[in-house]
């Protein structure tokens, strides 16, 4: 018979072991070897069958088992140090509170996803990991961070495989009393829930779950509540799933339900309020909506609200292709926000301009959320360098008039959390040399003197570890697919062949991710008699390890996997390759660290950033890639291998998988698998080893989450931060009356004549010495604006055969003189020579702002006509 009703009943734990409530209850447990362990303790079985998960395990441990533990003085010790450890952890002064500067008493950061733990599975992809490590490192750092995100009641998809390979998709139900998460309450116990108006006179209400990941909270809003009908009850129901307006809904509760959230947060715990507002991509955009409503209900206009709400808003893009964006039809947005939805008060036509692409290639009819998750933030960043050039190329038309390096968004590299990612073989190898505490401090805060010990160890060390890790994951792979073949109807019979699938003792290359046609799951299987030589070669084989979910939607993805599984199932080969389905956190955790090769192959440059790579560098696992994301920034010869890309604009699709399939198995047989098996005169293969020895030392401290949690902190949150407390309701005002004024008197701003006064070096074929200067003399029309409205530039450097100017920098020019009877001024400046070559120069004219975050942050700019410019340009060949 079928339950009508499921809860949960939950064992009471004597008073001695109520420290283990706190304990589960918080998810540093997931990267605390020491917690960990204590748990593992408590019912070593009931530990693996509980999935390695503290809160399901208290659920199933037996009351004798508990009263036994209660009278056992060495395990009550070791929860007393524990409990203790964790007290310190959460209340003791970290690198944030030991910070100088001014930085914001709180910030609230806004994600689809969350990837903390396999215990808590809300994530589907990088960009959860990201953001789970994100909270993790804020966490270890001491920022005052509020992570706000969705409960999905059935998380993403659980992944098998039929017998003929193809994906298929399982969603288990999630109860939230079975995860540790706990009910915000209110005083009176109640739960705290907020709520959304839907046209038709609706609501959609949700409660919030908090998790609590170290020192930051993690508020998830769920909508399985009673108090809504059917359709409204399953807006949280999968993530990323349903149509687009289901999509509309989760990110409006996510936005603005996410907002009256942290507001109930803080009045129910009293939490500073953020300060700043970080949107992790654009599913979270609308939360400046509801910071307008907010200003709007104690006065401000529209205007200066937005401008009010910028100041403190912090935009991470992570996609570089425009198909990877959320845009919803005009209409549909429309009826959701309008007079019959939510945010009322607020003028829908101002809403519906902030996501219109109003810009040429734009769709007049779509609203794109990254549009409008630029033009509600100050401060804009892409995920890695490579990233950020592509952002600014990609979002160019929103500033139009300004070269793409000049578009205002920046890039703050990845990380990774690695007290989640390095395996503990290794911090102990790191303990040995620096002790537990300087080796957590080297892998949470990051310190190159501190990774630089691991110069010290010796060969034999590293290369037994590399061993032992490898290992490990040769075991758990074969338990693994021997469930994933039970799963697809085999019986024990015909499976004894698992028992020797791969060797701890043959080079091992990893491929993990999700399954997008640009990844290119399969260029591996390119020529797959040449890959089928190089995983059976007699002396210097390779086997290699693949996991990966296509979307549920995506039919092409399913047919890559089911390609690389039927490829995977031959016999001639299945010792040495493998498809793992169900790639999840719990898989990476052992594959990362068990492969000695990391590779990625994607399109260039469609990898924003590719994190996976970076959590195998800091187990010595050198990376063979495409020059992509993080590894176009930081790829050195001495510590992997760049594969070589055919991405010229003649080559097409499948000529560009063919030529860079050739160069990927051409390095993996000259040079990858000569340089593992080679062997020294110690017996050890001494150049491998100096490879991971240099990934360890060079990349580790790079990579690291806490490293970019740093950044994002000085470089944006700070900022941020006093922007925000600089813009008081006058100063809002006053900065959206000067942008309406400047706007409409832009038309009439106009660079009138530009002057050349050449030094006496000048020859006159248009040359002149290297050191010499040149005296410029602009006159320009501002209409009805001053020189305080304005900046006069002269923007020079070298020239190409069109005479676009490269490597560009700008000097500011000063008034000279003016208005003249037709309202012109002068302005006048020295611009040096500094450069040999091909040398050019122009002027322009920009909007000038002490509250401006930059001079292009109205998109507008006027610069010289041809004909006002002749004779001022190329100045030497």
């Amino acid at each position: 018979m079928k339950a009508i009703r499921r809860f949960t009943v939950r064992p009471v734990l004597p008073d001695a072991l109520r420290p283990l409530s706190d304990l589960a209850h918080n998810l540093r447990w997931s990267w605390h070897p020491e917690t960990r362990d204590l748990f593992q303790a408590l019912d070593p079985d009931g530990w693996r069958a509980a999935g390695e998960d503290p809160v399901r395990l208290l659920g199933a441990v037996s009351a004798a088992r508990l009263d036994s533990l209660a009278q056992d003085r060495r395990f009550l010790r070791r929860l007393t140090a524990a409990a203790d450890d964790l007290d310190d952890y959460l209340h003791g002064h970290r690198w944030y509170q030991d910070h100088s500067g001014e930085l914001p008493s709180a910030i609230a950061y806004f994600s689809p996803e969350f990837g903390v733990t396999a215990a808590l599975p809300q994530y589907s992809g990088g960009l959860g990991i990201l953001a789970g490590d994100h909270l993790k490192s804020a966490s270890d750092l001491g920022v005052p961070l509020i992570g706000v995100g969705l409960l999905y009641r059935h998380g993403y998809f659980r992944q098998s495989l039929s017998r003929e390979g193809w994906q298929q998709e399982h969603y288990p139900l999630l109860d939230p009393n079975e995860l540790p998460v706990q009910l915000l309450r209110e005083p009176d116990g109640a739960p705290a829930k907020v709520a959304l108006a839907l046209p038709g006179g609706r609501a959609l209400h949700a409660a919030i779950w908090q998790a609590r990941v170290g020192r930051v909270p993690l508020l998830m809003l769920d909508s399985d509540v009673e108090d809504n009908g059917p359709g409204e009850r399953d807006v949280t129901d999968r993530l990323y799933g349903g149509g687009s307006e289901h999509r509309l809904l989760q990110e409006m509760l996510l936005g603005i339900g996410g907002v009256r959230a942290v507001r109930t947060y803080c009045r129910l715990t009293g939490h500073p309020a953020p300060e700043v507002f970080h949107t992790n991509e654009g599913h979270a955009g609308f939360l400046g909506l509801e910071r307008i409503r907010e200003l709007a209900g104690e006065g401000l206009e529209f205007d200066a609200a937005l401008e009010s709400v910028r100041a403190g808003t912090v935009f991470t893009t992570h996609t570089p292709v425009p198909a990877g964006i959320d845009r919803f039809d005009r209409e549909l947005v429309a009826r959701h926000l309008g007079d019959d939805g939510e945010l009322p008060g607020v003028e829908v036509e101002k809403i519906l301009r902030l996501g219109m692409e109003t810009y040429p290639g734009g769709e007049p009819n779509l609203f794109n959320m990254a549009v409008m998750g630029l033009r509600l933030a100050q401060r804009a960043n892409g995920v890695s360098t490579l990233h950020g050039a592509v952002s600014r190329e990609m979002f160019a038309g929103l500033w139009p008039g300004f070269d793409a390096q000049e578009v205002p968004i920046t890039s703050v590299t990845n990380g990774v959390h690695a007290p989640t990612w390095v395996a503990p073989e290794v911090f102990r190898l790191g303990a040995r040399r620096i002790g537990a505490a300087r080796t957590e401090d080297a892998l949470t805060v990051g310190a190159t003197d501190r990774w630089d010990v691991v110069r010290g160890i010796a060969d034999a060390e590293i290369w037994e570890l590399r061993r032992e890790l490898r290992e490990q994951l040769v075991t758990e792979t074969r338990e693994r697919l021997r469930a994933s073949w039970r799963q697809r109807g085999a019986g024990s019979a015909e499976l004894g062949w698992i028992d020797s699938v791969l060797s701890p003792d043959v080079l091992t290359i990893g491929f993990a991710r999700r399954v997008p046609s640009y990844k290119r799951l399969t260029l591996m299987l390119r020529d797959r008699e040449r890959l089928t030589e190089l995983l059976l070669h007699p002396t210097r084989p390779v086997q290699i390890v693949v996991a990966g979910k296509a979307h549920p939607a995506d039919d092409g993805g399913k047919r890559l996997v089911q390609e690389l599984v039927k490829f995977a199932d031959d016999p001639r080969v299945r010792h040495r390759i493998v498809f793992l389905p169900d790639y999840g956190m719990r898989m990476a955790q052992k594959l990362y660290p068990g492969c000695d090769v990391w590779l990625n192959n994607p399109l260039r440059p469609l990898e924003a950033c590719g994190t996976s790579g970076m959590k195998a560098a800091l187990n010595g696992c050198l990376n063979l890639s495409v020059l992509d994301g993080w590894w176009d920034e930081w790829f050195e010869p001495d510590f992997g291998w760049a594969i070589p890309t055919a991405d010229g604009a003649a080559t097409d699709e499948d000529r560009r998988d063919e030529l860079e399939a050739n160069a990927l198995y051409d390095l993996i047989e000259d040079r990858v698998a000569p340089r593992f098996y080679d062997r020294g005169p110690s017996g050890l293969p001494d150049r491998w080893i100096e490879m991971v020895r240099r990934t360890l030392t060079t990349l580790g401290p790079k990579v690291l989450a806490g490293r970019m949690v740093r950044e994002y902190v000085t470089r944006l949150y700070a900022p941020a931060a006093a922007a925000h407390r600089a813009m008081d309701a006058d100063t809002a005002r006053e900065l959206a009356q000067w942008k309406a004024r400047v706007r409409g008197a832009w038309p009439r701003v106009a660079v009138d004549h530009v002057e050349a006064v050449a030094p006496d070096a000048a020859a006159p074929n248009g040359t002149a010495e290297l050191g010499s200067t040149l005296a410029l003399r602009v006159r320009v029309a501002l209409g009805e604006l001053g020189p305080e409205d304005v900046e006069v530039q002269a923007v020079a450097g070298r020239v190409d055969a069109a005479d676009a100017i490269a490597d560009a920098a700008a000097f500011a020019l000063k008034p000279a003189g003016g208005p003249d009877l037709e309202g012109r001024w002068i302005y006048e400046g020295p611009l040096a020579l500094d450069r040999t070559g091909p040398f050019g120069y122009t002027v322009r004219i920009l909007p000038a702002h002490r509250r401006l975050a930059t001079h292009a942050e109205l998109g507008l700019v006027a610069g010289p006509t041809e004909a006002t410019g002749e004779g001022a340009g190329v100045l030497m060949r």
